[in-house]
């Protein structure tokens, strides 16, 4: 059973893991080199964000095999960044998650994400779910959805 919740301080050490193999795989598509968002490899960065409840999981019978960082504000949403175990890539968790992410916050109007120009990979998975880009510069592309 896939679910997806709010990740705690003891899940920060997986989450963090998955995190740095997901976005270090990127340099196998495109990126100039293995490196990601802020934080994506800090341990402490994730127990932060676990703490503050930006953190979040997704698991398949029990098993966490990917994560995001969101950030609410009343009636916005912005996805920080969603990772996915790089084993458990194209098997459609990505779309769980953003289904779910949706789901979770019925209440927002808006949701905001950004990822690199360069990731063809990124930009076309959030065009399919309906993102629509707002801004573009060298180095990233901003989406929006509005509900």
């Amino acid at each position: 059973m896939i679910q997806f919740s709010k990740a705690g301080t003891s899940d920060a050490l997986v989450l963090n893991c998955i995190s740095k193999s997901a976005f270090d795989s990127d340099a196998d598509v495109g990126a100039p080199e293995k490196a990601g968002p802020p934080g994506y490899m800090s341990l402490p960065y994730h127990m932060k964000m676990a703490r503050m409840n930006h953190l979040f999981k997704l698991t398949d019978n029990g098993l966490i095999i990917g994560g995001a960082i969101l950030f609410p504000d009343k009636d916005r949403l912005n996805i920080g960044r969603i990772f996915i175990s790089p084993e458990h890539f194209r098997k459609g968790y990505g779309m769980v998650m953003m289904r779910e992410i949706e789901a979770m916050f019925p209440e927002v109007k808006e949701i905001t994400l950004d990822t690199p120009a360069w990731n063809i990979r990124t930009n076309a998975f959030y065009q399919k779910l309906g993102y629509t880009e707002v801004k573009r510069d060298r180095d990233f592309v901003w989406y929006v959805k509005k509900r």
